[in-house]
């Protein structure tokens, strides 16, 4: 059987792997994405787009077609009510993400309200706009990873096919093949005992809300300890419940549950999903084995608690992505590669942590901004031909080398960091400059991530 070649096989279209999909074919690295499943999920389930994945989503020209199907008018604030109809008495919380005034210093652009399967049909149509090939209904039966390279066995309705890449990325979630293949174990709490039933349903809750539109309602209440998630433009609503809570996973019951928790008797709904599942916290011992790479729920699990889960994963296939295509393109070194893990699982542990904290939703954003930006260079406007744009909106694809009016330009960067990279020289006033750190006479070297690669200073340190 021919094996069909191409430079990166990408197992699983969650947030992860079309991310990755799209990077990498954004680079022009020729990408195949296989998806076990039929189509793309239509629950809602993770409602936060954070700052930094909203910032990516910008880079890529995206931003009013995610805002498009989710709620802009919404701040990621909690309201801690009774019942929705004791709206007017509910206290606010935090939820570790910056309000819209607080995010307008730090970013160009703000964490957004919009359910899941939105976000993932907003980076298929991105990812196949570039070129890549997603296959749906289509399982990878076994995955041979050698050094050099990967062949997978592709299970195709009654018939199997073979692909061979140079890469392969398991990005096929909690259960992952790709990760069994690699004998690679998870480690940590693994599941925890709480089971949790999440109900996608349509009722004209706004109206009881009013101007008070939050990303969370907790209802704090001895009987129905539980929550109301917006979830989508319009009316659409995500409850959730522990399952202890609930007599029986029926509509009839969660009927009742949802009237009780919004406070209105009689209060017209419709029912359009139930779904249970048990939270998990853990990550893999290695996200790495020779040409395989592991990212989002097959690299890591977290709760729902914070909202990290999917913003963590697009970070891992962004991160991922850019890498590999520095590699393939002969851009870097292979060393390049090793940085993918060590930078990623600082952030993971942190966010796994959190997710197992019983309080871990309720963090102040000046305590978790930081995790959620990775350590991308600051936010500042700028005036240019095109009109004004932040710094972030000026870093490429390639190195981008910051200046002040009077920077040097030279590039003596680690070659297994930016080997041949192209590089764009990217002027600053002078002030602009100064708040990002950079000395007269020197430049600040950044990488796509927008993170620093090193900055050079022409003045010599006193010893």
């Amino acid at each position: 059987m021919a094996a069909r070649e191409v430079d990166v096989l990408v197992v699983g279209a969650g947030p992860a792997g079309l991310t990755a999909a799209a990077t990498l074919a954004r680079y022009g690295v020729v990408v195949q994405v296989v998806e076990r499943k039929q189509r793309l999920s239509t629950h809602p389930r993770a409602t936060v787009v954070s700052t930094r994945s909203m910032e990516l989503l910008r880079s890529w020209g995206l931003e009013d077609e995610i805002k498009a199907g989710g709620m802009p008018g919404v701040e990621w604030l909690a309201l801690v009510t009774e019942t929705l109809a004791d709206a007017d008495r509910g206290e606010l919380a935090t939820l570790g993400l910056p309000t819209k005034e607080q995010a307008a210093v730090l970013s160009p652009t703000a964490p957004l309200c919009a359910p899941q399967h939105h976000t993932e049909a907003v980076l298929l149509a991105h990812a196949r706009s570039f070129g890549v090939e997603v296959v749906f209904g289509q399982e990878v039966l076994r995955v041979d990873v050698g050094d050099e390279r990967a062949e997978a066995l592709i299970r195709e309705g009654d018939r199997t096919r073979v692909v061979s890449a140079r890469y392969v990325i398991g990005a096929d979630g909690a259960r992952s093949i790709v990760r069994s293949a690699l004998g690679i174990e998870m480690v940590g709490p693994g599941e925890i005992d709480t089971v949790s039933v999440s109900v996608a349903f349509s009722a004209r809750l706004w109206d009881l809300v009013g101007e008070r539109r939050y990303g969370l309602y907790p209802i704090v209440r001895p009987d129905i300890s539980s929550v109301f998630v917006p979830s989508g433009a319009g009316d659409h609503w995500v409850f959730g419940i522990g399952e202890d809570l609930v007599g029986s996973i029926e509509a009839p019951e969660l009927t009742r549950l949802i009237r009780t928790a919004a406070g209105v008797p009689d209060l017209d709904l419709r029912i359009n999903e139930i779904r249970t599942f048990k939270f998990a916290a853990e990550i893999a011992e290695r996200c790495r084995s020779g040409s395989a790479f592991l990212i989002g729920d097959a690299a890591h699990r977290v709760s729902p608690r914070g909202g990290t889960g999917m913003n963590t994963a697009i970070a891992d296939g962004y991160d991922l992505g850019w890498k590999l295509s520095w590699a393939l393109k002969g851009w870097a070194g292979e060393e390049l590669l090793d940085t993918y893990e060590a930078e990623r699982r600082p952030v993971v542990a942190h966010n796994v942590e959190r997710s197992v904290d019983e309080r871990g939703s309720y963090r102040d954003p000046i305590d978790e901004i930081h995790i959620d930006l990775g350590g991308r260079i600051a936010h500042l406007w700028v005036e240019t031909e095109r009109g004004r744009v932040s710094t972030l909106d000026l870093v490429g694809d390639g190195l981008t080398l910051f200046t002040g009016p009077d920077g040097e330009t030279g590039i003596e960067a680690p070659a297994s960091v930016d080997g041949s990279a192209p590089v764009t020289v990217r002027e600053l006033p002078a002030m602009t400059a100064r708040a990002l750190g950079i000395p007269p006479g020197g430049s600040q070297l950044v990488r796509p991530s927008g993170v620093p690669a090193r900055v050079r200073s022409e003045i010599p340190l006193a010893r």
